[in-house]
């Protein structure tokens, strides 16, 4: 069987290796020499020397390798990489920085031509602890989460914390400049990675990001649940005047849609995404959000139910059938609903700790079990408990076991042999109760995931090449989106006879403003053609516009307005918004997000998503609004767009939605 170049190859050489611990190439030999027993190892460095007793090589003439690391000055990687695939190597992994743009593309060129592989360049090398490939600086101790990082800094932190609490890497990837190597190629590969349980990474750059989100959902339908960070939470649209749909659609709002879109979990800082893996590497992850608390306080017990709540847990009081089994083993005055206090009865008799964890792992009530307060500490006081307290930490894994649920502990203790017991079955164990709410709510989230696969789509067959009203309303129009009767007028005569035919009630508006109330651009309820010619007058003095529209009002009873928008992301592509709309769309910034097109059934789900949407399904008595004949629109909007890659934003706002159907009111586009 061919061995994977990449992460398990037949041979390794280091070009650049270095005796001096203080440069790169000294540790990337160490790492290469730490895999001799797997595979053959060659250090070069053309002024010769040696490491470990193991010779430096002074060119590549005369070797057959697999897998070639460079860590020489930036002058001498494009002679060294020639050198390389002369000598047959199938992937290169380019340490050096400092490289031309055009000179690593052009790199990139050469390698791939030659059918090899490129990782980098500026990367920090690569780890596979399954097959003892080690070409990286930093340590990186083994474990089952998978790392692929745009950032060597960021993975080393990661990697202290996994080793803190008792787990480590499975493999890790550094992506370096993504010239050839990219996110989704690094994420695949862990797919199918049998070490790796957890797939995390830290993302900036996401190039082909359709199909990362193919890769992310290949993840979630394998079991291999994928945290993701990035950065960008304060970025704003740069097309945020263009459009509402600029300026409520960002960067990072975007990876948020994907990324639950696609069954993955995005999340903030290297601290949530270790105690989160810790939480999905347990022996049961959560199956609902119904949290069980036990405390050796009532202060503690609450202020965990605070912040399991805050977080989306349910706290539900326990049925009297459970709480009277509880109050049986407790002392008088416990609380037995949930929160649990034990009320001093666990310094009284360790082994009440196992019991009431395992009568609410299996009492059906909950979902979770969370410990907190001194559990693990006993010891630190009273060495005499040590064997105790180690044996009833036995025994709560033993429950969570045979219960199928997760047990979660967060404790005052550290580091401490029952802690270590905790750790070593598989029991997530954290220093601070918001820690343990974060991860076990971020674990439930996950659990009920269910990705969307945008549906397939076709470039329509010919190109818009104007954003505004008339022509945009045009083009919705094909696609079933529903406008009221209107006529164009360029002045006052035509805009009274077009009157005659659209009726009164009407609507002007002037054409060519992407926000026309606050210019002045529209009147509504003109009456009569008197206050039509008025306000035509006052419109055209205010704004200046050639165009025109005369429109038929729209007034149905019980009609809320939304904003419905499709922005076209770099590397996401078409992503659609809605969410209340009208002039009060970026006050209000209550919007749901998905990559375009939808789904009838997504796009329903994601009417449903902004806090506001209860107001569609009838708020304190009123009729529910049609949400078919939204969701219908709401799709036929993002096809269009999915299908014109010319329009870099297309927008309807308002869209008016009632209990007779969805009427767009006034629609924009920006072209790319």
């Amino acid at each position: 069987m061919t061995r994977d170049a990449l992460f398990d190859p037949a041979s390794v050489a280091v070009v650049g290796a270095s005796e001096n611990p203080e440069k790169w190439g000294y540790w990337l030999a160490k790492g290469a020499l730490a895999g001799r027993e797997r595979r053959a190892v060659h250090l070069v460095n053309r002024r010769g020397g040696s490491l470990d007793g193991v010779p430096f090589r002074t060119g590549l003439d005369g070797l057959a390798c697999d897998h070639v690391v460079v860590a020489v000055p930036s002058a001498q990687v494009r002679p060294v990489v020639g050198d390389a695939l002369g000598a047959g190597a199938r992937c290169l992994t380019v340490i050096t920085s400092g490289t031309d743009p055009a000179e690593e593309r052009s790199l990139a060129e050469l390698v791939t031509g030659r059918g090899a592989r490129l990782l980098g360049p500026n990367c920090m090398g690569l780890v596979d602890t399954s097959s003892q490939l080690r070409l990286s600086w930093g340590e990186f101790p083994a474990g089952a989460v998978g790392l692929v990082s745009q950032s060597g800094n960021l993975a080393l932190e990661i990697g202290r914390l996994l080793a803190r609490a008792g787990q480590g890497f499975s493999r890790f990837v550094s992506l370096g400049n993504q010239r050839d190597i990219d996110a989704a190629d690094a994420l695949e590969s862990l797919v199918g990675h049998p070490p790796t349980r957890v797939i995390a990474a830290y993302v900036e750059d996401f190039r082909d990001g359709r199909r990362l989100a193919g890769v992310l959902r290949a993840a979630h339908a394998a079991g291999k649940p994928v945290l993701l960070l990035t950065v960008g939470r304060s970025a704003a649209s740069a097309s945020a005047a263009a459009s509402h749909t600029g300026a409520l659609v960002s960067p990072y709002d975007t990876v948020a849609a994907v990324c639950r879109d696609s069954g993955a979990l995005l999340l903030r800082t290297a601290g949530e995404l270790v105690d989160t893996a810790l939480c999905l590497l347990a022996p049961a992850r959560p199956a609902g959000t119904r949290v069980a608390i036990v405390g050796d306080s009532g202060g503690q017990g609450a202020l965990a139910a605070d912040a399991f709540a805050e977080r989306g847990a349910e706290v539900p009081p326990l049925q009297d059938p459970a709480a009277a089994r509880l109050a049986a083993q407790l002392p008088a005055g416990a609380g037995c609903r949930n929160p649990v206090d034990l009320a001093g009865a666990g310094e009284a008799d360790l082994a009440v700790y196992a019991r009431v964890a395992g009568e609410l792992l299996t009492g059906g009530d909950t979902d979770a079990v969370v410990l907190t307060g001194y559990f693990g500490d006993y010891a630190t006081a009273n060495p005499a408990q040590t064997a105790r307290e180690c044996e009833v930490a036995g025994a709560l894994a033993d429950a969570a076991t045979r219960a199928g649920r997760p047990l979660v502990v967060h404790t005052m203790a550290r580091d401490t042999p029952a802690l270590a017991v905790l750790r070593e079955r598989g029991v997530p164990v954290y220093e601070r109760v918001e820690q343990a709410a974060t991860a076990l709510m971020a674990a439930a989230r996950l659990t009920a995931a269910l990705p969307h696969t945008p549906p397939a789509v076709s470039q329509a067959a010919y190109r818009v090449t104007d954003g505004g009203y008339e022509s945009v309303r045009e083009l919705l129009s094909s696609y079933g989106v529903v406008f009221p009767a209107a006529a164009f007028v360029n002045d006052a005569e035509e805009a009274a006879e077009a009157a005659l035919r659209v009726g009164y009630p009407l609507a002007l508006k002037a054409m060519g403003l992407a926000h026309k109330t606050e210019a002045g651009g529209v009147a509504l309820g003109l009456g009569d053609e008197e206050a039509l010619r008025a306000a035509f007058t006052r419109m055209r003095e205010a704004t200046g516009a050639d165009g025109y529209v005369v429109e038929a009002m729209a007034t149905p009873p019980y009609a809320h307005e939304l904003i419905v928008g499709v922005r076209r992301d770099p590397a996401f592509g078409p992503v659609v918004m809605v969410g209340p709309g009208g002039v009060t769309a970026e006050l209000l910034a209550d919007t749901a997000l998905a990559q375009a097109p939808l789904t009838p059934v997504r796009a329903r789900a994601l009417l449903l998503e902004p806090r506001h949407a209860r107001l569609l399904t009838g708020w304190r008595g009123a009729p529910a609004a049609d949400l078919d004949a939204a969701a219908a629109a709401l799709c036929a909007v993002a096809r269009a767009a999915a299908e014109h890659p010319e329009l870099a934003e297309l927008e309807v706002n308002p869209l008016l939605v009632h209990p007779g159907g969805a009427l767009a009111l006034d629609a924009h586009a920006v072209l790319g």
